[in-house]
């Protein structure tokens, strides 16, 4: 039996990126809960998002239940 994760996905996002806002929009619509990293406030996380994204320094990124999710609707 597997149970479900309940950890709350993470978004990586930041302030100047037009899709970052998108996706926040969409996800706040949806009522989906989700931890936000503010990449201009937190910059030290930037290595974490190279890692997620293959190297690329692009937002925003979703990590939700073990996916990741680069862009919004793949563009970004």
């Amino acid at each position: 039996m597997t149970t479900p994760d309940t950890t709350l996905p993470i978004l990586y996002t930041h302030p100047e990126c037009d899709f970052s806002n998108m996706l926040k929009e969409e996800l706040d619509e949806e009522g989906v809960k989700y931890e936000e990293i503010d990449l201009s406030v937190h910059e030290d996380q930037w290595p974490v998002v190279e890692n997620l994204t293959g190297g690329d320094r692009t937002t925003p990124v979703l990590l939700r239940n073990g996916e990741v999710e680069v862009g919004f609707h793949g563009i970004g």
